[in-house]
């Protein structure tokens, strides 16, 4: 192990250490400093001399001792040495009670026997001040307002040795701000304060007070604007000035009087007719006052006083709005109530009554001014009719047709009631509405229309009215007469009355039917012996027909829908009238008659073909009728051929016929309205060969029967 080692001294500078100093052991590489109180035992191991021990309490004795130490181990302790820790520094609680003074305090200090305190502005301009007490405050006084300080204390034992030291920077609290100025801002009713800054000031809080009510405004800058302020009322406006050290004494007060309120309990009289007198209360702080009179026309006149009251001329019909000014040196006070004041409405002029129908009159005027509403008022013997509005027409209803009334227009004001001396005018409605009691047919295109008479001096019109067209009538009595209306058509009928007071309202509609008409063109066409085809063109209002075909030897009918029909069980050779019914949809009929038709010639009976020789045949048939010519065909593969007999004959002959194929043969009477009959029957017969001449004919049938 290394040597002991020798303390040379022990000292302390800061009160949790003390210091020791030794000579160098050779071959130590640390040392053990042991510092010792009672019971307690702290060790700290350094590298070289001096070493500090750290971790001691303050103004505490200590036994110092200690130890070499290397890789053989430690020495035995060294002879100590006793050394006593400084005193704990003392810990500050620092304020500004003024803008010029800094107040320190601080706990007593163990085993201190005095203080030593120093003060000096932070920026290091001035001189330091200190001061040494055994108390434990100290108040430092004259000094810069919102300035920082440094501030150093330290304690110090009965040998005049200093303990730890403890500095704390403190800012005096800020002088009160100077010239200060306030501008009222009176449409909007708030202030604008502004001030010169004041050194180490941080904030600002500007105050406003009057009586009870208070309102501030806090700034960092040198201007602040208190909002809300209430017209009619006087503040007094101070400043202070804030650091982190508190608050400066507020500023001497600025006296700020604002705007007037509005002035109020106004009242408008109509003294006399033609002047109008308006009042009002005196408000705070207002000087004089203006009233502003406005027409609803745009015209404005205005009254300046000092007193309460103001008279101004008026005019009837007119609307007045007025509002009360009260003004001061801070402006004017804001807007209040505007009010209005109507006086009596004149009458309507211009009076015009239109007679719209025959219970209904329109009445239009002029309009008036300050009018709220018009009442107009129809008179006649039986009553009154009333109609009340704002606008300059009033539309009276329900009247009695044919009547003379009585009419009046009163203009209404709520403010100020009716004018009740308008003049009248006489109006007459139009006539009443004519009642139609019976419509008769005289003939096929002309109705005679009646209706009951009602009105005096009136003059009627009776119209039909339909698809076809209009067809008017006019009459001063109860009747009149519609011509020429055509076939097939339907239409409402309705009569008007006329009156040099207007014209009546329809009557109820009547409707009418004509019969319809009768088809243009009709058109028989045979389609077999004995079925004949009938078509027509439409007719005008015809919903069905009934076609006839008649002769001495019978009847053929058909009813219908169609505008075509087919008549079965027709006599061949006969002549038949044609007749035509068109019935509407209502029933109404007409009867309609056309040209006589006669049926086609009788077809012959009894065909048959024969052989003859040179290669010819015969064909014989039975003939309908002993006057009648037939022409016959004969249709094949190999040919076609015809023969025409003598009248009277029956039979007919046709040569150089090849053999060996099957003809249809067709026998037909000659008719004298040009081409030939094509539903006559149809026979088929084969004619064979034999050798090189005509053989045997043999009949195969009929093609076609009747």
């Amino acid at each position: 192990a290394p040597d002991i080692p020798v303390i040379d001294q022990a000292y302390s500078k800061l009160s949790n250490s003390i210091t020791v100093e030794w000579r160098t052991v050779p071959g130590a590489t640390s040392y053990l400093l042991t510092a010792q109180d009672g019971d307690s035992l702290i060790e700290t191991v350094v590298t070289n001399s001096p070493g500090t021990v750290t971790g001691l309490k303050p103004a505490t004795l200590y036994r110092i001792t200690i130890r070499s130490i290397n890789s053989g181990g430690k020495s035995q302790p060294s002879p100590f040495r006793k050394a006593k820790t400084v005193l704990a520094a003392p810990v500050l609680s620092v304020s500004s009670p003024s803008c010029d003074s800094i107040a320190v305090r601080w706990k007593a200090v163990y085993m201190a026997a005095g203080f030593s305190v120093s003060l000096m502005r932070s920026d290091g301009l001035g001189r330091m001040l200190k001061e040494n007490t055994t108390n434990t405050s100290l108040i430092f006084t004259n000094l810069d307002p919102g300035t920082l300080y440094t501030i150093k204390a330290y304690a110090w034992n009965v040998n005049g040795i200093p303990g730890d030291d403890f500095t704390y920077n403190q800012r005096t609290s800020p002088n009160a701000p100077a010239d200060v100025q306030v501008a009222f801002n009176s449409g909007a009713l708030r202030a604008s304060v502004s001030w010169m800054p004041t050194e180490g000031a941080l904030t600002y809080s500007v105050t406003a007070s009057s009586g009870l009510l208070k309102l501030k405004c806090n700034t960092s800058s040198a201007s602040c604007v208190v909002p809300s302020l209430q017209c009619g009322s006087e503040y007094y406006v101070s400043v202070t000035a804030y650091n982190d050290a508190g608050s400066s004494k507020p500023t001497d007060a600025v006296s700020l009087k604002t705007i007037p309120c509005a002035p109020v309990n106004i009242s408008i009289e109509e003294d006399e007719p033609g002047h109008l007198l308006v009042s009002w209360s005196s408000v705070s702080f207002g000087y004089y006052y203006v009233v502003f009179v406005k027409s609803d026309d745009g015209l404005e006149v205005h009254c300046n006083t000092s007193h309460t009251q103001c008279h101004f001329q008026s005019d009837c019909g007119f609307t007045y709005f007025i509002s009360v000014f009260a003004y001061n040196k801070a402006g004017q006070s804001p807007s209040g109530d505007v009010f209005n004041y109507t006086t009596a409405p004149c009458c309507p002029s211009d009076l015009r009554a239109v007679v719209v129908s025959s219970d209904t009159v329109q009445v239009t005027w002029a309009p008036v001014r300050g009018v709220d509403m018009y009442q107009t008022r129809a008179v006649d013997w039986s009553g009154v009719a009333l109609c009340n509005g704002t606008a300059t027409a009033c539309t009276l209803s329900a009247l009695r047709c044919n009547t003379q009334y009585n009419v009046t227009v009163y203009s209404f004001s709520e403010a100020r009631g009716s004018n009740t001396s308008c003049a009248s005018k006489y109006v007459a409605t139009a006539p009443c509405s004519p009642e139609i009691k019976n419509i008769s047919k005289e003939a096929l295109s002309v109705v005679s229309v009646h209706w009951q008479s009602n009105n005096e001096e009136a003059t009627y019109v009776v119209t039909a009215r339909g698809e076809a067209g209009l067809w008017h009538c006019r009459s001063s009595g109860n009747s009149c007469t519609l011509i020429n209306l055509p076939c097939g058509s339907a239409f409402s009928v309705s009569a008007i009355a006329r009156s040099p007071a207007g014209q009546s309202l329809p009557s109820h509609s009547v409707p009418l039917e004509t019969a319809p008409c009768c088809p243009n063109d009709l058109i028989v066409t045979q389609v077999t012996q004995s079925v004949t085809n009938i078509s027509w063109s439409v007719g005008m209002g015809a919903q069905t027909y009934v076609t006839t075909l008649e002769s001495p030897k019978g009847q053929a009918k058909c009813h219908t829908l169609q505008n075509y029909c087919l008549l079965g069980c027709i006599t061949c050779s006969t002549n038949y009238t044609v007749s035509l019914k068109a019935v509407s949809e209502t029933g109404l009929t007409s009867s309609c008659t056309y040209q006589g038709y006669s049926s086609s010639a009788c077809c012959p009976s009894g065909v048959k073909l024969y052989r003859l020789g040179n290669n010819g045949i015969r064909v014989y048939w039975r003939a309908s009728e002993e006057t009648r010519d037939y022409h016959t065909d004969l249709h094949g593969s190999k040919g076609n051929f015809t023969c025409t007999p003598s009248s009277g004959l029956s039979h007919c002959d046709i040569t150089e016929i090849p053999c060996g194929d099957v003809y249809t043969v067709v026998v037909s009477p000659v008719t004298d309205k040009g081409p030939k009959l094509t539903f006559c029957p149809k026979k088929i017969y084969s004619v064979t060969c034999s050798g090189s001449s005509v053989g045997m004919v043999i009949y195969r049938g009929k093609s076609n029967a009747e």
